[in-house]
């Protein structure tokens, strides 16, 4: 049950987002200095507006655009490429796996949080170069997940018979040993979608991720904290939105992860 209810609320995000110019009756970027602040509930303004004078739900919904493209990229790109890389090293294995891994251990030596704002300070502010240091963060994270799976099974009859038909290194790798980890990878990679969610949006929060006057969950809670106080709801609108999509990705990682117990 909880797994449908998050599927539903995600699919309500996601066609919210990809409709939102038929959806919305404002602009993103529309304002009015006269209408800053309004209360939840102002006419026309369902969930109030911002210190500019936006309409939240407008920017709410426009902001699920850039927060969850930020979110899906980077771990889209770190399970191809930790996947990649992880296969090949736990099917190698010796000095090249040893290699591998303790090169990526020193990405260990940090803190995920840490690590992403060195590395988007570094090369400054902006949506690329948040995807970049996320990528970058949780790359690692799969590749043991990948190389593990791969060390497991590399040695299974299964995958003697196929050396010993003269099917090459490659071939098995793609036939043989992907076909078999793809699903306990994909399924770790889904449960940190609504990690980078929350790094992406702390990355905005603290300016080193999306620019104004750009929509995005983290940017919308930096901007409206003056208002904290007079308006406290409204300033946490964003967090919740934010907080509701973590849930629901964690909530669907989990049905997947008790599928595929099932299914095994």
């Amino acid at each position: 049950r909880a797994a449908w209810i998050s599927g539903f609320i995600l699919i309500v995000i996601f066609a919210s987002a990809i409709f939102a110019p038929w959806i919305c009756s404002y602009g993103p970027y529309q304002g009015s200095m006269s209408a800053r602040l309004l209360d939840i509930g102002s006419p026309g303004h369902l969930l109030g507006t911002d210190e500019l004078g936006r309409d939240m739900l407008t920017r709410l919904i426009y902001g699920g655009r850039m927060t969850l493209l930020i979110g899906f990229t980077p771990i889209f790109l770190a399970f191809v490429i930790g996947t990649t890389i992880g296969l090949v090293s736990g099917f190698v294995g010796g000095k090249i796996n040893t290699f591998v891994m303790r090169t990526l251990d020193i990405f260990y030596a940090f803190p995920s949080v840490l690590l992403a704002v060195a590395i988007s300070g570094a090369m400054g502010p902006g949506i690329m170069n948040s995807i970049i240091a996320l990528t970058v963060v949780f790359t690692p994270q799969i590749v043991r997940v990948a190389e593990s799976a791969a060390t497991q099974i590399r040695n299974m009859e299964y995958i003697d018979a196929a050396r010993m038909s003269g099917a090459s290194s490659l071939t098995i790798i793609r036939v043989h040993l992907l076909s078999n980890v793809v699903g306990p990878i994909f399924v770790y990679a889904t449960s940190l979608i609504s990690v980078c969610m929350i790094l992406a949006s702390g990355l905005s929060f603290l300016g080193l991720g999306v620019k104004p006057p750009e929509p995005e969950w983290g940017l919308m809670l930096n901007t409206l904290r003056p208002a904290i106080y007079t308006k406290p709801f409204l300033s946490a609108l964003p967090g919740i939105w934010l907080f509701i999509t973590s849930i629901a990705f964690n909530l669907l990682s989990d049905a997947f992860r008790q599928a595929m117990s099932k299914k095994s």
